[in-house]
């Protein structure tokens, strides 16, 4: 977010939207029509203007297979616009986005990663390869790019807003968590993301760091396996609810790095809030009787787990903790681990065959994405979903398309609070907890406040030297 911007961003602190490349906006009351005004003093980092034709550059070029630079894509999350038939040019700085049905995601999608504006000159001049040569409006603009090794950002001196205190930024690639707080502490970096719980717990008291940590809009839970094996008994998900001691994993494994959590729709979103809707007790004994109960006791699960993973939180330690819930309520779980990438490919690709449970995580914008793309009918993996565990109830499905085409949030809210119960009641996932983003930097680092999007901005964070000079 350092680098790029969107017609709208994410307010501070907030999950809302707000002005940004554009600095007002009209929604037609049929919520077909988007009428944006750009900003007229926006320069990109090549020199070129920021206009309407810039705009329709970037929504062509990602939803229109045909476009002359589509394919210095990809676009994994074009579906964010798949409702935008047209974008008319109405002025050098007016859009018009021209909906073919209300779509109520629009301005958080807008405010996402997928919303962020390029230079149409630089794509033009690069072609595939324009990754290597990213040029945007944002506060600061690239550099260099030492593969494998570090990104460099400096101080764009055009921006049209305020201008940020660091003159340089450069990112490294870290992928091993102890490695980072290695670099932290021996002065190699100023500031690391991506926490492990015990790192968390270390630096949090240590006077030489400071350690900022907040809830967003994730969700880490279990998906059930509904076509073969003993979760397509109701009770016997029920008995996984109760059996797993939520307030334990968050304590004792996540050690604070992360919240319970209660509903498919993370509380993030406040406003779809349901007070009635509260986490599972822990009941073992309980468990216990509705797993003799259904004639599985002493059965044998699947568990599969990645061993590690963007947004996974500990996965083998939770898979173990939860292994041992699960005992005590008469289920013998079997873990299997796979990395990252195949992990994903396999459960993406659904459990049939594989397990009958499944961990899973996700961070996500608005309260539509992870029901429609994980929880409809039409989601399953061979229709090219994530509903991995073959859920399927029309009743939810008609809750889900409901929700994203009412574009009154007061109307909308209540959809997903009875979207929520009926989750609740079908039971295809265990719903565990949501993710405490975390960062923890050197003590002489200043201006820094995460964001509920957990987008890393830095445009107001300093370095304070061992003496009082500018940064």
């Amino acid at each position: 977010m350092s680098q790029y911007e969107g017609l709208v961003r994410f307010g501070d602190g907030s999950l809302e939207p707000e002005p940004a490349l554009a600095q007002r906006w009209e929604i037609s009351p049929d919520g077909l029509t988007y009428r944006l005004t750009l900003r007229r003093d926006v320069r990109v980092h090549d020199g070129t203007p920021f206009d309407a034709q810039a705009v329709k550059f970037n929504f062509e070029r990602m939803l229109d297979p045909d476009h002359p630079y589509h394919d210095t894509g990809p676009f994994p999350l074009a579906f964010f616009f798949e409702p935008i038939r047209e974008v008319e040019v109405a002025g050098p700085y007016r859009v018009v986005l021209h909906l073919d049905r209300p779509f109520a995601p629009l301005m958080a999608n807008l405010a996402y990663l997928t919303g962020l504006m390029v230079s149409p000159a630089a794509v033009r001049t690069h072609g595939e390869g324009y990754g290597r040569h990213p040029v945007g409006t944002g506060p600061f603009r690239f550099v260099r790019w030492d593969a494998n090794r570090r990104v460099v950002l400096e101080r764009n001196a055009d921006y049209h807003g305020p201008q940020p205190p660091l003159r340089t930024l450069v990112f490294r690639p870290i992928s091993d968590p102890m490695t980072r707080v290695a670099e932290l502490m021996a002065g190699g970096v100023d500031l690391v993301t991506g926490l492990v719980p015990d790192q968390t717990a270390l630096l949090r008291h240590h006077p030489d760091y400071r350690v900022q940590e907040a809830v967003g809009p994730h969700l880490w839970f279990l998906i059930f396996n509904m076509r073969e094996g003993p979760f397509r008994d109701r009770r016997m998900r029920l008995a996984v609810n109760l059996a797993i001691d939520r307030a334990g994993l968050v304590d004792r494994v996540l050690q604070g790095t992360a919240s319970i959590a209660a509903g498919p729709v993370p509380a993030a979103f406040g406003w779809t809030h349901d007070p009635e809707l509260e986490p599972f007790a822990h009941d073992p004994a309980r468990a216990k009787a509705l797993v003799k109960e259904a004639g599985y006791e002493g059965a044998e699960v699947v568990l599969v787990a990645p061993q590690a993973g963007s947004g996974m939180l500990a996965p083998v330690q939770m898979a173990t903790a939860i292994q041992a819930d699960l005992a005590r309520a008469g289920i013998r779980a079997r873990i299997e681990t796979f990395e990252w990438n195949s992990y994903l490919a396999r459960v993406n690709a659904g459990l049939e065959g594989l397990g009958d449970l499944a961990e899973m995580a996700w961070m996500t914008n608005d309260p539509d994405t992870l029901p429609y793309l994980a929880l409809r009918c039409a989601a399953t993996p061979d229709q090219g979903g994530f509903n991995s565990g073959y859920y399927c109830n029309p009743e939810a499905d008609r809750l889900i398309e409901a929700a994203r085409t009412e574009t009154d949030r007061d109307r909308r809210a209540p959809l997903y609070r009875e979207l929520q119960q009926i989750v609740r009641e079908d039971l295809p996932w265990t719903i565990v907890a949501s993710w405490r983003q975390n960062v923890a930097a050197r003590k002489n680092v200043h201006g820094l406040r995460l964001q509920p999007s957990f987008f890393l901005q830095l445009e107001h964070t300093y370095k304070q030297a061992a003496r009082t000079e500018a940064p």
